[in-house]
């Protein structure tokens, strides 16, 4: 790509040595998840860039076509119903843009984690298992998978091994918990190593998963 998405940055310390590309979620922007870098970051890792880019605004069928920030067009809630994947794949090659340009300053795939909720969290997914170099890790919170039936034949081996956070809200009205259960088990069928979580929440991100959810960054740092 010529350009790249607009984006928010954080950086915990300078010089960092790991990134963290975060996607936010449907009618969302890049400034949604940046209040947490605090509660997320623990004193004593390394130094940290956040990435958190804005999605490209787009008519979105469910909502009326509606144009707002949406990684892609979703033309039905319904788990069996046609996808963008036109537009999946192009917010894929988008964000790989965004990793390249992170190998560019200096860290490496296997220092940058791929994190999203929602509609992000589906991309991060989408993504993360089809990227060819090895990822730290992939975060998928209150989301699905999309493109899961062409997931077999086009996974990249170099992330067959990548831990994969994934939490749900079980009260969650917008992705129903059934959807990210069903994503956390076609996932582990494929031999992928699932950290998976549930919470007593709606659509959304409680004090507990951001506690388990830095333990498992943590993880991913000391490593």
């Amino acid at each position: 790509m010529s350009e790249h998405l607009p984006t928010v940055e954080k950086e915990t310390a300078p010089n960092p040595q790991h990134s963290i590309v975060w996607l936010h979620g449907l009618g969302a922007d890049g400034n949604d998840f940046a209040p947490i870098v605090p509660e997320l970051v623990a004193t004593d890792w390394p130094a940290l860039r956040f990435v958190f880019p804005h999605a490209p605004v787009r008519p979105v069928t469910v909502n009326g076509g509606m144009p707002m920030r949406a990684w892609y067009d979703i033309i039905e809630f319904d788990l069996h119903a046609r996808q963008d994947e036109v537009g999946i794949r192009a917010s894929i090659a988008a964000v790989e843009a965004l990793i390249d340009r992170e190998n560019e300053r200096g860290i490496p795939d296997e220092r940058i984690v791929l994190a999203g909720f929602s509609q992000g969290g589906a991309l991060a997914l989408a993504g993360g298992l089809r990227h060819p170099r090895t990822l730290a890790g992939i975060v998928a919170l209150s989301t699905y998978l999309p493109l899961g039936d062409s997931l077999a034949s086009e996974r990249s081996a170099a992330n067959a091994g990548t831990p994969i956070f994934q939490g749900h809200g079980t009260f969650d009205p917008v992705v129903v918990l059934p959807r990210g259960a069903d994503a956390h088990t076609r996932l582990e069928a494929l031999g992928y190593a699932v950290d998976w979580h549930t919470y007593p929440m709606a659509h959304a991100v409680c004090p507990q998963e951001i506690v388990d959810l830095r333990h498992w960054l943590g993880q991913r740092f000391a490593g």
